[in-house]
């Protein structure tokens, strides 16, 4: 069973953006892509570069999916799962998340 841990309320989050929080011991990015309250969170360190930018990265439809570019590197990360376009061995985690009552939440893992 999963541990929900409330993060921030969503107006915090502007749409076309992503943030960093910290879950327990590991740092999440979480994307809201549009206006909406749909989220996506990630593991924010990309695997490429050893480094934590993935929530500064820009959010991109491809084929129908949303993926987030990786500001050193470049790769892509598909949000709703965290698989790496370019190398799936390099893929990162995700986490489940949701707005209650305005307030985002990511389950801890």
């Amino acid at each position: 069973m999963s541990q929900w841990i409330t993060v921030c309320p969503i107006s915090d989050i502007l749409p076309a953006t992503g943030v960093c929080a910290l879950i327990g011991t590991q740092q999440v990015a979480i994307f809201r892509p549009y206006a909406d309250e749909r989220l996506f969170a990630i593991s924010n360190i990309d695997p490429f570069a050893q480094a934590s930018v993935l929530s500064r990265g820009l959010i991109a439809e491809h084929q129908g999916e949303l993926w987030v570019a990786s500001p050193l590197k470049k790769q892509h990360f598909r949000l709703h799962d965290g698989f790496c376009l370019e190398d799936e061995s390099r893929s990162v985690a995700s986490f489940a998340s949701r707005v209650v009552d305005g307030l985002v939440q990511v389950a801890a893992k």
